[in-house]
């Protein structure tokens, strides 16, 4: 017979086994929670820092833009959106360009995205990245993402690439949409993002093979890959290096060849010659057109240097505060946009330049001086004032004996100034936004 302390002990015994059977299963449901708190917290920022892991499982799904387009949009932006929205609701996907988007808007909590300047501000403490954005990017096309910093091209990058939920807008990356998941992305999909996404103790070729992985490339194949890659951009002699020992223009040549891997159809560059040479940037031209010879691939590269544009965009697309201003090819821009002519003079003083501006008023009534840069006066001239162009000469040389001025130019708008003439109306954006008063932008 047991005796009472006996019991005791078993009781005791028996209520230790059952807390000790059920605290393992408790501390899993707390542990569960907790992860799946943190992971909804901050799962999505540490996932973009990672080099292979930044595209998200699936996307949100997005409703309609409950924005209007703006009626005094441009005619072939307004045009760009018809030919998505027709594209969308074509059932020929063979035929369709390898890229749509169609009313993109992407709206952040005040705060969300970084510090909040509070411009472009809406309402209940949002401010819009981008607004009714549409574009459609064809088979064989590189289209030039242009504008000025905070204009929203990383935005529209990052909600096609996955990383940024859209807030609204419908988009098909070759005929898949948004909303649908993305296993499938990583065999057609290059990205060479904005900030470089290297391991700093891995080397250039490791970064290359792991990649090469990642994309199903079998080991031999990748190889040849990775040494025909190294030749074309000169990065043979540093295989052997860390990254973190790579200059910021060897770092950038890296992302850019590691997004190239696979052959992807759907090319999206952001930034992709930043900090490079003038060589290093002439080799990732010659690469993005040699690889666009298939006519199955199609590209999006956003830059702020007009050279690159020049170099191998087919059409470019200028992007100010949010919205597209103005898209089509480089020629066609500079004819549109470009009915005056421009005339830059370096004067010798400051009191020289303002009786330089009143002769140069009488010799062209109509000129508009666009900006004074301590001793170089900038003036847009139209064409009917500059006309004949002999006589126009003739004045300037005139002028330029009377004052005795170092130098001066006279030329057809380019495309850099095309793209200083639009961006200014952020400028004024920002500045209606922080004083209350109201600009008007003329084009």
């Amino acid at each position: 017979m047991f005796s009472e302390d006996n019991m005791e002990i078993t009781a005791a015994q028996t209520k230790s086994l059952w807390i000790s059977s059920f605290v393992p299963y408790v501390h899993s449901i707390i542990f569960i929670l907790l992860f799946r708190f943190l992971v909804m917290k901050y799962g999505r920022p540490v996932m973009r820092r990672d080099p292979v892991f930044r595209i998200s499982a699936q996307r949100k799904h997005s409703g309609p833009n409950p924005e209007k387009p703006p009626e005094n949009d441009d005619r072939d932006v307004q045009r760009e959106r018809a030919r998505a929205q027709s594209a969308l609701a074509s059932a020929d996907r063979e035929g369709n360009p390898v890229i749509i988007v169609h009313n993109l808007r992407k709206e952040y909590k005040c705060g969300e995205a970084g510090p909040c300047s509070c411009f472009k501000k809406h309402k209940k403490g949002k401010k819009v990245a981008t607004r009714t954005v549409s574009l459609c990017v064809k088979k064989g096309e590189v289209l030039g993402l242009l504008g000025p910093n905070g204009a929203g091209k990383s935005t529209t990058v990052n909600m096609i690439i996955g990383e940024t939920d859209l807030t609204a807008g419908e988009m098909l990356i070759k005929g898949v949409s948004a909303v649908e998941t993305e296993e499938d992305t990583a065999e057609f999909l290059g990205h060479c993002p904005q900030e470089n996404a290297l391991w700093p103790n891995l080397t250039v070729k490791e970064h290359l093979e792991i990649y090469a992985a990642v994309k199903g490339i079998r080991k031999e194949a990748a190889a040849i890959t990775i040494n025909r890659m190294a030749d074309n951009l000169d990065l043979q002699e540093h295989l052997k290096k860390p990254t973190k020992t790579l200059s910021a223009g060897l770092s950038r040549k890296l992302c850019f060849a590691m997004s190239l891997l696979g052959s992807p159809t759907v090319l999206l560059l952001d930034e992709s010659t930043t900090g490079m040479d003038p060589r290093g940037k002439r080799q990732v031209w010659k690469t993005i057109r040699t690889i666009l010879k298939d006519k199955d691939q199609g590209a999006i590269l956003t830059t702020h240097h007009m050279e690159d544009a020049e170099a191998v965009c087919d059409r470019v697309a200028i992007m100010v505060a949010g919205q597209l201003r103005c898209l089509g090819s480089i020629q066609y821009l500079k004819s549109k946009f470009g009915k005056n002519y421009l005339l830059q003079i370096k004067v010798k003083g400051l009191e020289q330049g303002e009786l330089l501006n009143t002769r140069i008023l009488q010799m062209f009534p109509q000129a508009a001086r666009q900006e004074r840069i301590s001793t170089l006066l900038v003036y847009k001239v139209p064409m009917e004032d500059a006309l004949p162009l002999s006589k126009a000469f003739s004045m300037l040389e005139e002028a330029k004996r009377t004052f005795n001025f170092e130098e001066y130019s006279f030329s057809l708008n380019t495309l850099e100034q095309v793209f200083l003439e639009l961006c200014r109306q952020q400028e004024w954006d920002n500045c209606d936004a922080a004083l209350g008063t109201t600009f008007e932008w003329k084009q």
